[in-house]
């Protein structure tokens, strides 16, 4: 099983709060929303492909907890179905099963541990990554991600909590696919070469 990663990025690298302005307001973000004004059809189109590919979720604490809180109420959105059915795996000590969103698997324990044996326990298909930085951090840091979709848009915050840390796993990427929406949006598939 390959995991992928599906991030949108600022041009400084910027993951934290690209949907609304009170998606992640930690450590005093207030540019929650910056990634709100490139949705369109291209970038609609690039995230239905990403999410119809056959596999599962991997999602953070925080993360799954912000998706539950809005997904499962969502009509007439084509992204809530797909959420709803979608198998879901959430690694985290602090919170307890059963998860309470339909097809949710807590991964108790130490999380790059449990995504490794994950990884190699189910055969085929992908495990994506939406979202979830602190997870990603200790993913990218152990060599568990396989290709990363990022989606970079045309805008610098100088501040928030970014997908590439300092002091983090050194990589070489291979870019495999790259194309530009009209408004700017740079989206590229890079597969990792650990």
């Amino acid at each position: 099983m390959k995991v992928v990663a599906v991030e949108h990025l600022t041009l400084d690298g910027v993951m934290q709060s690209p949907g609304g302005p009170d998606e992640d307001r930690r450590d005093g973000f207030v540019h929650g929303g910056w990634a709100a004004d490139d949705n369109d059809d291209t970038m609609s189109a690039a995230l239905s492909a990403q999410m119809d590919q056959e596999g599962a979720l991997l999602l953070g604490r925080f993360t799954y907890e912000s998706f539950f809180a809005y997904w499962p109420t969502q009509k007439n959105n084509p992204f809530t179905e797909v959420l709803n059915r979608t198998q879901k795996y959430v690694p985290s000590r602090t919170l307890k099963a059963p998860l309470p969103w339909q097809n949710s698997t807590l991964l108790a324990g130490e999380a790059t541990m449990s995504v490794a044996r994950l990884k190699h326990e189910i055969p085929r298909g992908r495990l994506t990554v939406l979202g979830s930085g602190v997870l990603m951090q200790s993913l990218l840091a152990a060599e568990l991600i396989d290709e990363l979709f990022l989606m970079i848009h045309p805008v610098v915050l100088g501040s928030g909590k970014r997908l590439f840390v300092d002091g983090g796993a050194p990589a070489r990427l291979k870019l495999t696919t790259s194309r530009t929406t009209p408004v700017g949006v740079f989206l590229a598939t890079y597969e990792a070469r650990w």
